[in-house]
């Protein structure tokens, strides 16, 4: 389309449209998105405390763990309190530099998780393929390298090409019906999958039962972890999505950018006999510290 210059209009902000509804569904819509947002934060920094505090957890797989909460933080404040300032604003608009702000710590975090979560398949691949040879590989000097390249690679990737995104010229209409759209990392699925299908290869092999169900536990979590970032991702952006509601991509980006940090502590905490463990030494201690 071709524009002369009597008609572009120079973009100086965005509205963002967010969920319909009147008013009162609005409020309905703040207070549940709030109570997520606020769960969210004390479910994944009592599992960062947990991690910390009982010495039993001091495991590079539990390290990697507290890194992963940490980082659920992060990518959930990235989006919520921004939604919520929305939710509740008559204008629903953001400055254009509020915008791209936010499309870089959105997309440098989910980066991130990615990443997070294919080191984290790496851990349980070699813990349960190589056991013998685990202790040696995985050491804390390993875990700490592993997760400060996932942070510089998630948060050094994008500020470029963000930059002349941002130069380009924005003629159009600023109304944005949708959130800004993450793309998924091609290379961290096809090997977690690779991952997993040979520490399956290796689980099956195992002779008793028992063996069996403790090679699954250790990678339950993980793997109940990744189906439901992953899959949530790959239906919004890898499946064909002519045909589906924008209503619908919108509930189906809210699971993945706001509903899993909710629920990736409950999935850790319900399924590891360890880490409900040392939670409940967490809640002992502050029993005894609330009437001491």
């Amino acid at each position: 389309m071709n524009w002369s210059a009597t008609h572009i209009h120079i973009v100086t902000e965005f509205v963002l449209l967010g969920f319909p509804g009147c008013w009162e569904i609005q409020i309905f819509l703040f207070l549940l998105f709030l109570l997520v947002y606020v769960l969210t934060l004390l479910g994944n920094g009592t599992i960062i405390c947990a991690v910390r505090w009982d010495p039993r957890l001091h495991t590079p797989m539990y390290f990697l763990l507290g890194n992963f909460a940490f980082l659920e933080i992060w990518y959930a404040s990235s989006t919520v309190p921004n939604m919520l300032v929305n939710i509740l604003s008559k204008t629903k608009a953001i400055s254009f530099s509020g915008c791209f702000l936010q499309f870089y710590f959105f997309f440098s975090l989910g980066t991130t998780e990615c990443l997070f979560l294919a080191i984290m398949a790496y851990d349980r691949y070699l813990a349960i393929c190589h056991p013998l040879h685990y202790p040696t590989i995985m050491t804390g000097k390993l875990c700490r390298t592993l997760v400060s390249l996932c942070w510089l690679i998630g948060f050094l990737g994008y500020p470029i090409p963000i930059f002349f995104i941002s130069q380009l010229p924005f003629c159009g209409s600023n109304i944005i019906d949708h959130f800004l759209s993450s793309f998924v990392l091609f290379f961290t699925i096809m090997y977690i999958l690779r991952s997993y299908i040979l520490l399956l290869r290796t689980v099956f092999q195992v002779p008793s039962a028992a063996g069996r169900r403790k090679a699954f536990s250790t990678c339950g979590s993980h793997l109940a972890v990744v189906s439901l970032f992953y899959g949530t991702v790959m239906v919004m952006y890898v499946s064909p999505t002519y045909g589906i509601p924008t209503l619908m991509q919108k509930i189906l980006t809210l699971v993945y950018s706001v509903m899993t940090p909710l629920f990736n502590p409950l999935i850790y905490s319900l399924r590891n006999k360890d880490m409900k463990l040392a939670l409940r030494n967490i809640l002992f201690r502050m029993k005894i510290s609330q009437n001491s």
